[in-house]
């Protein structure tokens, strides 16, 4: 069976450094950190009270009001991400057969803030079961494409993939195979979280995983410094419209870049600390090389999983090193967490959209808040630090690992008829 080729034709983007694709692209190479005190919430009794949150964000710009009450912000998110990515793609669905369309969407945790808010209005009752009708349908992680698709009348293929950080990679990738084995024309995919809450910030520091820089909320994010103290909290969407060549040239649609493959592993170590030798991330990005047939030294830049974690960022690195060998050293590398901070399910695809545009204009966006180098990363390696680098990107690899041990990668290039 051949093979179809499957390209990138819309970008929509909602991150804690940009409303819109645009935004999000100028900030990330300006070197523009997300990170701010909490404003969602009194954090002041917390351990960590900074986060990356979407700033100035109205769902009510994106459904009316009555609407907007039924749908956790997690939704809120994906819709506002795939409007941008469907009118960038000119979809017209209809002229186009919508039963050829499909939407899957990731998310590591869906409707927290629903369940957090239920839960907390129940335990403050007398025991009486007084529970919103919409919460179970706000709060279920396969809602988001649930409701982009009765937002388009889309009948093709329809879920959400889990796998933690490693969500919307992992639907993408599920998304390229339906594309290229035929079974859908176009697959509006991506992911989103809203996990900036009282459960989410709590959780996530009963764990340790949090940086804890309270003093310095921007600077927070440190991927690879030596004085990294765990990830900054995300929030936000990324949607990207996939394509078949074919189904795009037919209808004149202008084309970012080629998906040409995905890579999947598991580290089957522990539940949350990934492989200290980095073996599940090797093995993901090495399954993302095969399929995508290419050659290692294809691959001109990573955009990593670098989440600013103690343990987490040399495990990738050693994957790298051992992976690439003499060409780890002519790759750039960058960790686009230290502006976004880390969005958790949606960090994936949010990051593939800074890789595509990395491939599309030839610039790598930076790993900023570097100030004091870890002897434990060789030196010769380029993290790309602080600055944006001007380079050709033919081949941009981007990776996302998950709680659990999933790991995902997907390989962008650039397109040639």
């Amino acid at each position: 069976m051949e093979l179809k080729r499957v390209v990138v034709t819309g970008l929509g983007a909602l991150t804690p450094i940009g409303n819109t694709v645009p935004v999000f692209w100028d900030n990330l190479i300006k070197g523009v950190s997300g990170a701010a005190p909490i404003t969602k919430f009194d954090a002041s009794k917390f351990k960590t009270r900074f986060a990356c949150e979407v700033k100035g964000f109205n769902a009510e710009d994106f459904m009316e009001r009555k609407e907007a009450r039924k749908v956790d912000p997690f939704v809120h998110y994906a819709l506002a991400a795939t409007d941008e990515a469907i009118a960038d793609a000119s979809l017209a669905f209809d002229k186009l057969d919508t039963n050829r369309i499909g939407v899957i969407w990731g998310s590591g945790i869906g409707g927290l803030k629903t369940f957090l808010d239920e839960v907390t209005n129940f335990a403050n009752g007398d025991g009486t079961p007084r529970f919103n009708p919409f919460f179970i349908p706000k709060m279920i992680l396969d809602i988001a494409p649930g409701h982009i698709s009765m937002r388009h009348g889309l009948h093709g293929p329809n879920f959400s993939t889990v796998s933690a950080c490693a969500s919307s990679t992992h639907a993408l990738i599920d998304s390229l195979n339906y594309i290229r084995t035929g079974y859908a024309d176009i697959i509006i995919s991506g992911g989103s979280e809203a996990i900036i809450n009282e459960a989410g910030i709590g959780g996530f520091n009963a764990m340790h995983a949090l940086s804890t820089r309270n003093d310095d909320p921007q600077t927070a994010s440190r991927p690879f410094d030596k004085d990294r103290d765990g990830f900054v909290a995300g929030e936000g969407a990324g949607a990207i419209v996939l394509e078949s060549l074919e189904h795009a040239q037919a209808r004149g649609a202008k084309i970012y870049a080629e998906l040409v493959g995905g890579g999947m592993s598991a580290d089957a170590y522990h539940i949350t600390a990934s492989h200290p030798e980095g073996l599940g991330a090797r093995l993901a990005m090495t399954n993302a090389i095969t399929d995508a047939r290419l050659t290692k030294e294809a691959i001109d830049y990573i955009n990593v999983h670098g989440t600013s974690t103690p343990v987490g960022d040399p495990s990738e690195i050693m994957a790298i090193l051992e992976l690439f060998g003499d060409h780890a050293y002519a790759l750039n590398i960058s960790s686009t967490k230290s502006m976004t901070g880390h969005l958790l399910g949606a960090a994936g695809v949010v990051e593939s959209i800074a890789s595509i545009l990395a491939v599309k204009n030839d610039v790598v966006p930076p790993t900023i808040n570097h100030f004091t180098d870890d002897p434990t990363l060789d030196p010769k390696l380029n993290f790309t630090f602080n600055k944006a680098q001007n380079r050709q990107v033919n081949a941009a690899m981007s990776n996302t690992f998950g709680f659990g041990g999933h790991n995902a990668t997907v390989i962008f290039k650039k397109f040639e008829a």
